[in-house]
């Protein structure tokens, strides 16, 4: 059951250091275009929005001679302002969200809560270093920037996992599933779900 609303977004953002636009429809196809100059990202990005069903494009332009830092944690406030954006006053939806997704020796577990008061918690395995792609404190800085402008509570935990490029794509399938399920429509739902009658 999807939402009578349409829930879409088209979010710019310019600063000196990345050029960022982004075009979501939350309750779409998974279908997607992602390009932000960093292909791991851009394949991470893609996992998102097919296991979440987000129809996405994606255009970044970062100072990638520096570093991937502005690049990525950039997109994650765009990204986040866009499902503000598409959520509107988040009436009428579950709220909340859990996946445990497995890839190859990794697993995650994802909770969300739509709540409108930001936090995070990160958790992956001790011994996981920046190694391979260099994404893992990338991958936190990205969604550190997504759930601040997004107003979400998430909890990312990484049950176990060795490979690098296993353990943040199973983060992203997750969190794309998690999403999914929390931003759900239920018509015994009157206003948003919360005993206060606010977020």
């Amino acid at each position: 059951m999807k939402s009578e609303k349409e829930r879409k977004a088209i979010i710019e953002r310019r600063t000196n250091e990345t050029e960022i636009s982004i075009v979501l429809n939350a309750d779409g196809r998974g279908n997607n275009t992602i390009s932000t100059g960093i292909p791991f990202f851009d394949h991470m990005l893609t996992l998102f929005a097919v296991h979440g069903f987000f129809d996405l494009t994606v255009n970044a332009q970062g100072d990638l001679d520096v570093d991937y830092h502005h690049t990525v944690e950039d997109l994650g406030l765009v990204l986040g302002n866009a499902f503000d954006t598409a959520m509107g006053d988040r009436s009428g939806i579950i709220r909340y969200g859990h996946a445990v997704t497995p890839m190859d020796e990794a697993l995650t577990m994802v909770t969300i809560d739509l709540s409108k008061r930001p936090f995070l918690v990160y958790n992956t395995p001790g011994d996981l270093s920046a190694a391979g792609n260099g994404f893992t404190g990338l991958t936190k800085e990205f969604f550190r920037a997504f759930v601040n402008q997004g107003g979400l509570n998430l909890h990312i935990n990484v049950l176990y996992g060795e490979n690098e490029h296993h353990i943040i794509e199973s983060i992203f399938k997750a969190c794309g599933r998690a999403l999914d399920q929390a931003l759900m429509p239920d018509n015994r739902i009157i206003g948003v779900r919360s005993s206060k009658g606010v977020l």
